[in-house]
């Protein structure tokens, strides 16, 4: 099931680039499974918010969370490369990355309820606030506990094509084998490494040292959103992302 479920993510993301319009391109998809009754589930209610959801709070009897990577291809990190504004490359991608998870997701619970099995969709920002600037669903942390990467100390998850992408997730009461999470680090810097690349690209002094404003992040993020603003809901900055050595791979490996 879990070489099936795989197929119909990365054959759905294929397919989807050839929809009339749709300017992004995605490399092929990363998709990692999680136990929903992980005990690092409950850690998130004090690592991220105490209002953070379970999985149980979607599906009453899901066993499976569904998480995935959607890398982007090298041209839209690499449009983002300097500068203080966003490229509007890397804004575009952002907007038609979040409606693709949309379909995706809808499709994914489709075709397991085709199968004889249930799906639920997961919003991608579960009450997602300015006054707080968190999710009670954080994609990140959820595909943390997937195995499908680590963190940086730009907060973002590196995974083994990189960190330029978005993330997904959906329930489904299938119950498939959890994806075995790597011990080591894949951010240079939590190696041990003199890498802080992505610190240097902060425009905005969000990231300083080993610590994370989120609100000057979140300010970068409006002032995009404000000049990107016809292109949809586009409040994103990703300088911290791109150029740098965990891009398109995990830098560790080498």
């Amino acid at each position: 099931m879990k070489g099936r479920i795989e197929f119909i993510i990365k054959d759905y993301v294929n397919q989807y680039e050839s929809i009339e319009g749709i300017k992004s391109r995605w490399k092929e998809p990363i998709v990692a499974f999680a136990d929903a009754e992980d005990p690092m589930f409950s850690k998130l209610k004090e690592v991220v918010a105490p209002t953070h959801a379970m999985p149980r709070d979607f599906m009453a009897d899901g066993r499976t969370i569904i998480s995935y990577f959607l890398p982007f291809e090298d041209f839209i990190p690499n449009s983002n490369i300097g500068g203080r504004i966003s490229s509007k490359t890397w804004a575009i991608a952002y907007v038609e990355t979040n409606e693709l998870i949309a379909s995706l997701n809808a499709y994914i619970k489709k075709r397991i309820e085709e199968l004889g099995h249930g799906a639920e969709l997961i919003p991608m920002a579960l009450n997602y606030a300015p006054d707080n600037l968190k999710s009670d669903w954080s994609q990140r942390h959820v595909a943390y506990i997937a195995g499908l990467g680590k963190f940086g100390i730009n907060n973002m998850l590196i995974t083994e094509k990189g960190c330029c992408g978005r993330v997904g997730s959906i329930i489904t009461n299938l119950k498939i084998e959890p994806t075995i999470r790597d011990e080591g680090e894949y951010c240079l810097y939590k190696a041990g490494l003199n890498c802080t690349k992505c610190i240097d690209n902060c425009i905005n002094e969000a990231l300083v040292g080993d610590e994370f404003h989120r609100e000057r992040c979140y300010e970068m993020c409006r002032e995009n959103g404000e000049r990107y603003k016809h292109l949809g809901h586009s409040e994103v900055c990703g300088k911290c992302l791109v150029g740098i050595p965990c891009s398109f791979e995990n830098p560790a490996l080498k």
